[in-house]
């Protein structure tokens, strides 16, 4: 027999393994979407993208193209923390709730924007800036056709009016909402003429969340019997009529040939079963309705003062 030597690997002074990051999280406000709201948004907002795309090139005069990356649920402070330092945050009023929604891109961006439509070559900015008054104007034109084709694309979940407020242009200091409220944040590539950037939409889930059970309701189990019950009273099932059975032999079967006479042990003045899956349900009489034979329900375990009649499929 073969030796076979065995090698031992120390494990002293090998570094430690390093330990994954434990997220603390509250059951008490969930951070994670439903799987059918997140789909209702996720419509929702590539509608918006198209229609955002659309407005800018019909504006800016120059192909445009708006794409919907993702859509997550965060709270203010995790959105605000995503942000560049120096952006564009248009600030949105939102009748009835005292968080604001937030349109967000890159100044870069939006001055590349303003250039075209003043009639420039839409020559590309690298210097994060605050917008001039005419700039801001501009701006802000593009912004209220951006919340209308917003309003438009959510439909029924977004119900209240929602209107341009104010320009920031530090995350870190524009409080549109509480830290711990909780955001809708959907994040969109942008594309307007040669230069790209991305943007995002935050709109507090306080405003969204009451419509989102409407735009796609749930069934609730407390009338669960009925509904059951409801459907099955729809579901097709094969109704027999049939003769007591027979007991006999295998033997007896095995047997058989043509002009065998097999005894059936069902008295000519009993009525026939009627059996659903196996299972007799009611008694019927052999009859006939018009030219199609037929049984007439003379007892029923279902319903035993009910006269039904039964025709045999053509």
């Amino acid at each position: 027999m073969p030796n076979v030597k065995v090698q031992e690997h120390s494990t002293i002074g090998a570094p430690p393994k390093s330990a994954k990051p434990i997220e603390v999280y509250d059951f008490r406000r969930p951070t994670t979407l439903a799987r059918e709201h997140s789909r209702v948004l996720e419509l929702a907002f590539e509608t918006f993208a198209r229609q955002w795309g659309t407005q800018l090139t019909a504006k800016v005069r120059v192909v445009s193209l708006v794409s919907c990356e993702h859509v997550v649920m965060q709270t203010y402070d995790e959105y605000a923390a995503s942000l560049p330092a120096t952006t564009a945050m248009v600030l949105c009023t939102l009748d009835g709730s005292q968080a604001k929604a937030v349109l967000q891109f890159p100044t870069s961006s939006a001055l590349s924007w303003v250039n075209y439509m003043l009639g420039g070559n839409g020559a590309a900015v690298t210097l994060e800036r605050k917008f001039t008054q005419i700039e801001e104007a501009l701006v802000r034109q593009l912004m209220d056709d951006a919340l209308e084709d917003l309003k438009y694309s959510l439909g029924t979940v977004l119900v209240v009016p929602i209107t341009v407020n104010a320009i920031q242009y530090n995350s870190q200091f524009a409080q549109a909402a509480a830290t711990s409220d909780l955001m809708i944040v959907a994040t969109f590539a942008m594309r307007v003429g040669e230069a790209t950037g991305m943007a995002t939409v935050a709109i507090p889930v306080d405003v969204l969340l009451p419509q989102l059970g409407e735009a796609n309701p749930v069934v609730v189990t407390a009338n669960a019997r009925e509904l059951v019950q409801a459907q099955v009273a729809w579901a097709p099932v094969e109704v027999s009529i049939q003769l007591a059975p027979a007991m006999v032999l295998p033997r007896a079967i095995l047997d058989l040939a043509v002009g065998d006479v097999l005894p059936i042990p069902h008295p000519q003045h009993r009525p026939l079963d009627v059996a659903v899956g196996g299972q007799s349900l009611a008694q019927a009489a052999l009859g006939a309705n018009g030219s199609r034979l037929a049984c007439v329900i003379t007892n029923s375990v279902v319903c035993p003062n009910e006269k039904t009649i039964i025709e045999e499929t053509p």
